[in-house]
């Protein structure tokens, strides 16, 4: 039986790409030239995509600020928000392409929580894009800082035909795993407006442990896959988690002083120059299901295995879930449509997804069903 996997580093760099290449000066100078002309701003290179968020967060707003954001997200923007010194305010979304919009957006600022925000960060979930147009002139209008967060989006277009990462004040992008960009680790900040405050650019060196996990991360997830076959991979990836050897994406700490791997450069270089863009593409398509449970478990028999979702709780992992105090009587849909959605990947042609949508159909939420 041929399988299928969401996320383990299937649409990621190669492992010879990793594990043997090399980065050098000129490949950073390059990366920040080309991010620069097509983001029309100052790149900053992080560790990390949260890592540059909270320098974009720095860079435009004060401590204690109130930001708000999506209200189905991961634990790295509440991180990277936090990290910052300041509060974040979630917004509901919709079940159509999973983002919050200016209806949710005008009865959140009139409330308590929500009065006296500061700044707004848009991250067009799993690479649906908002109604910009609609988002800047709202943010114009309450005197919103607005930051891109482009780690689902980068490559797409706004409704407008305005490519995403070109409005705010600053853009963000995250080269983690499963990114629109993926280099397994990195991230970069590019300052578009003049800045209210000053911030240091990371001056440290990536960790030498930091740099052989994100080389070795491709080959350790192709035995895991290969492992599969004779259900060891699961086991093989508890192994590697457990000695450190892999690390998982939401565990990747913040700290702005460090500086990615240089061999990140040509990859990045590579897959941005790569993009074409077609409407609004997606970087995973999504279903919201009844009894998910039983469906990830008739996906299994069938091959598919696809668990690995975005999001399962409104922040995710939930292993974080707990310690956030998340409104969810503030953002009853979020809460919703993390229990009920499905995540399927896009590097899969349709024809090898058919039996997938053939177990998920009768499950699907329709409209006018009883949420």
């Amino acid at each position: 039986m041929k399988r299928y996997y969401l996320g383990l580093n299937v649409n990621g760099p190669s492992i010879s790409e990793c594990l043997f290449g090399r980065g050098s000066k000129g490949d950073l100078r390059e990366l920040n030239e080309l991010l620069a002309r097509k983001y029309r701003g100052t790149p900053i290179l992080c560790k990390n995509g949260r890592s540059a968020l909270t320098l974009a967060l720095k860079a435009y707003l004060n401590g204690g600020d109130k930001i708000i954001v999506n209200g189905f997200t991961c634990y790295a923007v509440y991180e990277a928000v936090v990290g910052a010194g300041m509060t974040p305010i979630f917004a509901d979304i919709n079940e159509k392409d999973l983002n919050f919009d200016i209806k949710t957006l005008e009865k959140l600022v009139a409330t308590p929580t929500g009065r006296g925000a500061k700044g707004i960060i848009v991250q067009n979930t799993l690479g649906n894009a908002v109604d910009m147009e609609k988002i800047e002139k709202f943010a114009r209008d309450h005197n919103l800082i607005l930051i891109e967060d482009l780690a689902h989006s980068a490559g797409a277009k706004y409704y407008d035909g305005r490519e995403v990462g070109t409005v705010g004040a600053a853009t963000v992008l995250s080269f983690g795993k499963d990114k629109a960009i993926n280099t397994i680790t990195g991230g970069v900040v590019i300052l578009r407006a003049p800045q209210k405050n000053e911030i240091e650019a990371p001056f440290k060196t990536s960790k030498i442990s930091e740099t052989l996990r994100a080389r070795l991360y491709p080959l350790f997830c192709g035995i895991c896959r290969g492992l599969n076959h004779v259900h060891l991979g699961g086991i093989m990836m508890r192994f590697f988690l457990a000695t450190h050897l892999v690390e998982k994406s939401a565990d990747s700490r913040l700290d702005i002083r460090r500086k990615p791997p240089k061999f990140i450069a040509k990859i990045a270089i590579q897959q941005i120059k790569s993009f074409h863009h077609r409407g609004q593409p997606a970087i995973r398509e999504f279903c919201l299901v009844k009894n998910r449970v039983e469906v990830l478990s008739k996906l299994r028999k069938a091959g598919y295995f696809f668990d690995a979702l975005w999001y399962e709780k409104p922040v995710s992992p939930e292993r974080y879930y707990k310690e956030l105090k998340f409104p969810e009587k503030q953002c009853p849909v979020a809460v919703e449509v993390a229990s009920k959605i499905i995540n399927l990947p896009k590097y899969y042609k349709s024809k090898d997804l058919n039996v997938a949508m053939s177990i998920i159909k009768p499950y699907l939420v329709e409209d006018g069903d009883e949420q």
